[in-house]
């Protein structure tokens, strides 16, 4: 039988309403590369639990969510165009900003307002306060932010950085070397360093931690990177990997066995008790009063400004670099998409 024009035009009606369906399948959904700041650990688990539960895909975004190997590595990554998005800590991307004047990588979101940046010892060195650091021996990789920002808590604390020997070492050795006597500290991420150590059978009470932010450091952590020329032209696609990290998030902080299996899948041989240890920690750089106030938006200016004079006092650099070329709230959901839970 062949068709008739009301068939047609029935079918071509239908065909229309299908659409926005269609629109949320694999072919329509926008691919993006998405590079974290570290291995797949707690802290990374939010964002693996929102490409589980398909809070990307409800974006409309197809992304592939790839480890990192360092604050300091990834927004080399992002600014070289090898992926759209990355996350890393921010004071190594105000330095990269401040030293190459071409880079236009910006932050469009502030994940981590608390800095866990921290140099970690143990009790058997003998190390209790940051001035005895000098003349010891201090492990990290050359991309680790914590050693980048070395010279900011040097300022702060009052050491000599030129009485401080490093040991460049692979982010797989960093914890090693310190449980072994190899090293004497280490710097990065609280919340990846002595939970490291701790899978190392080092007891909590002998590990010490010395955080920048303690000594007066005034410093941002994680936030989202990605180009500006691409974010202008993708304000939908940065917007809405906003939304959907926010969104991983609350529900990791709501269900930590969740974000801890979605981890798992990633890593078979992660440790689940101590990744869950680790992800909880790390809230508490994440659940400032400030977000639990008014969500991942509410970050002032005055703030991002002071973040970028600790990089360019540490690192006496005389560029400058305006708190609203690097800080680009706009692309930002509306407020409630941004909330925390209690």
């Amino acid at each position: 039988m062949f068709p008739t024009r009301r068939g047609l035009t029935l079918g071509a009606a239908a065909g229309l309403l299908a659409a926005p369906r269609l629109a949320r399948g694999q072919a329509a959904l926008t691919p993006v590369k998405f590079c974290l700041d570290w291995a797949f650990q707690g802290p990374q688990a939010p964002y693996v639990l929102a490409a589980e539960r398909g809070f990307f895909r409800e974006e409309g975004l197809n992304v592939t969510v790839d480890r990192g190997f360092g604050s300091g590595d990834t927004p080399v990554k992002v600014a070289s165009g090898a992926y759209e998005f990355g996350i890393a800590d921010l004071s190594p991307v105000i330095r990269l900003r401040l030293t190459t004047p071409a880079s236009d990588v910006i932050a469009p979101m502030v994940v981590q307002q608390g800095s866990p940046l921290a140099v970690m010892t143990l009790k058997k060195t003998g190390i209790t306060t940051a001035k005895q650091l000098e003349g010891r021996k201090l492990a990290a990789p050359e991309s680790d932010a914590g050693r980048q920002l070395f010279p900011a808590f040097a300022r702060a604390a009052g050491i000599d950085p030129a009485r401080i020997g490093w040991v460049t070492v692979t982010p797989q050795l960093r914890e090693p070397m310190l449980a072994r006597g190899d090293a004497d500290a280490i710097t990065g991420f609280e919340v990846s360093g002595v939970f490291s150590l701790r899978s190392l059978n080092i007891a909590p009470d002998d590990i010490v931690s010395l955080r920048y932010a303690d000594a007066g450091v005034a410093l941002l952590s994680t936030a989202l990177l990605v180009r500006r020329p691409y974010a202008e032209a993708n304000a939908r696609v940065v917007t809405g990997m906003i939304r959907a990290i926010a969104r991983g998030h609350d529900l990791a902080w709501k269900e930590p066995d969740a974000a801890i299996a979605a981890l798992a899948k990633r890593d078979a041989t992660a440790p689940r008790d101590l990744e869950k240890a680790r992800m909880l920690a790390n809230f508490a750089f994440i659940r400032t009063p400030e977000v639990m106030s008014g969500g991942f938006g509410n970050l002032g200016s005055e703030r991002v400004q002071a973040a970028i004079e600790t990089v360019r006092g540490a690192f006496g650099i005389t560029a400058e670099l305006r708190a609203a070329d690097l800080y680009a709230p706009q692309f930002l959901p509306p407020a409630a998409a941004l909330k925390f839970s209690a």
